[in-house]
């Protein structure tokens, strides 16, 4: 199938719920790299960092951040996180990727039919929530040691429960988040993917220690406690699964 056919296929439904103009919300790629062998790790964290990464930066596609599990199902992958303005901009940098000679040289090596570099890629793609439209990047010392981050998606029994449970969080919990200093980097709906609906965000954190400090003082915050109190808000009555992941930034990656 063509790209551009592709890419009208895959956003045809969404019609109803995206509107006509460009929106204004950040749009967010996740692609796992899921492998079965340490060398084909070693394959996909080179071909990332001397492929992929200067050919995001020559064609204008970022923020990106590649990321290893520390706490994760289907263990070892790699998750390549690509930020884009638009749904145009998708279809246009990725014509800039088909037309960029180097990385079509890298991207040829990198796949041999023969000898796989990965088992299997899974792809999604989110959009920003209203209440936070865009990417931030946390503040990046070279002295300091790379965070982790929280990977938390949400799914929900059907539309309108996840569409309370986004308003929730921008109507208070993301406050909350902020107030104590637990950095997100993004909050975002899935829009194409698998068990929708859902959102995603991400938190960044110090270490391990300073997560499970400021989760405590999540639960125990008075203003969360009453938030979560409201009839209609429980997880039990919006939320039907919740999945969690704790990432290592690769040395490589521009968000750390």
């Amino acid at each position: 199938m063509k790209r551009r056919n592709f890419l009208t296929a895959a956003t045809t439904g969404l019609a109803a719920a995206v509107p006509a103009d460009p929106p204004k919300n950040s749009l967010f790629h996740l692609l796992y790299f899921y492998m079965r062998t340490g060398s084909q790790v070693e394959r996909t964290t080179q071909y990332l960092n001397a492929v992929w990464l200067p050919a995001a930066r020559r064609n204008g596609l970022g923020p990106v951040g590649f990321f290893s599990p520390v706490i994760g199902e289907r263990s070892p992958f790699i998750l390549s996180l690509a930020t884009y303005p638009s749904f145009a901009s998708i279809e246009t940098i990725h014509g800039r990727f088909a037309e960029d000679q180097e990385f079509s040289k890298g991207w040829d090596a990198y796949n041999n039919i023969a000898d796989p570099a990965y088992v299997r890629m899974e792809s999604t793609l989110l959009r920003a929530f209203d209440g936070m439209p865009a990417l931030e990047v946390p503040h990046s010392d070279p002295q300091r040691a790379a965070r982790i981050f929280e990977l938390r998606t949400y799914e929900s029994v059907n539309e309108k429960a996840s569409r309370r449970k986004i308003k929730m969080f921008e109507d208070g919990e993301i406050g909350v988040f902020r107030r104590l200093a637990m950095t997100p980097v993004f909050f975002s709906q899935g829009i194409i993917g698998r068990n929708l609906p859902s959102l995603t965000y991400m938190l960044a954190f110090d270490d391990l220690a300073a997560r499970d400090r400021l989760w405590r003082a999540f639960g125990a915050d008075p203003e969360w406690q009453k938030l979560r109190a409201q009839p209609g808000l429980s997880d039990a009555e919006i939320v039907s699964n919740i999945t969690n992941t704790i990432l290592r930034p690769l040395p490589f990656s521009p968000i750390r």
